[in-house]
């Protein structure tokens, strides 16, 4: 029974979402603390689970935010490496891009380190934000030795699959290893992302191979938890 008020603390706060419009800012955080009878500290503890199924959007300086559901969850396995616009396109969902950034620079330590390149090999970095219904729901960061691929190789429609692009080009790519976090957004993230700093997201770091089995590209990708669904199956081994 100890958990009883937590939890009609957060039936009111889906109440009280279900009810406000999309678009529309909800009370200030010490209001919706007075008017709830509970502290900041618990209050912002309960809108974290309605944080990461996406229904509402924190905003630093504006406030809190519903979103409401999005038409469709991006629902794929991990078996095979595919790009989210692909896997949006198979899904029948409408994903787009923005705040698309790239550009060259040299390879700090450990961009040359996850490359296995020497430091300083000059890299080209591909930041951009994927958003769907317009909402920003995935922030990617790709990074490839130049040499792989040049700032002036891409054409003036890329759409910001870095993956996509290689395989169309025709690179012979092999295998990709991916480590599957749960982190606290940076600064950086968060903005892109317009989320708070801290806000938990699913991280993933993944290096993709070549068939020589060399390191041709480094990635960052950072998904807010609740527009995505990803699993994978395994055999049962003996």
């Amino acid at each position: 029974m100890s958990n009883f008020p937590f939890q009609r603390l957060q039936v009111d706060l889906a109440a009280l979402i279900a009810r406000t419009p999309a678009g529309q800012r909800l009370p200030s955080e010490p209001e919706l603390a007075k008017q709830l009878g509970v502290s900041r500290a618990t209050l912002r503890e309960a809108m974290r689970a309605f944080e990461t199924q996406g229904l509402i959007r924190r905003r630093q300086g504006s406030g809190t935010f519903v979103v409401g559901k999005m038409r469709g969850l991006l629902d794929n396995g991990l078996e095979v490496l595919e790009s989210l616009e692909t896997m949006a396109k198979r899904l029948g969902l409408e994903v787009s891009v923005s705040d698309l950034s790239v550009e060259s620079l040299p390879a700090d330590d450990d961009a040359a380190t996850a490359l296995g390149v020497p430091s300083g090999t000059p890299l080209t970095r591909v930041r951009r934000v994927v958003r769907a219904d317009g909402r920003p729901v995935a922030y990617l960061v790709d990074i490839l030795p130049e040499a792989i691929l040049h700032v002036e190789d891409l054409p003036v429609d890329f759409h910001g699959s870095v993956l996509d692009f290689l395989l169309d080009r025709g690179d012979p790519l092999r295998t990709s290893r991916a480590n599957v976090s749960a982190i606290g957004g940076t600064a950086e993230v968060a903005k892109a992302l317009e989320i708070q700093r801290g806000d938990v997201l699913l991280h993933f770091y993944s290096q993709l191979f070549d068939e020589e089995n060399r390191i041709v590209d480094y990635s960052l990708s950072y998904f807010i938890p609740g527009y995505f669904h990803f699993h994978i199956m395994r055999r049962v081994g003996a």
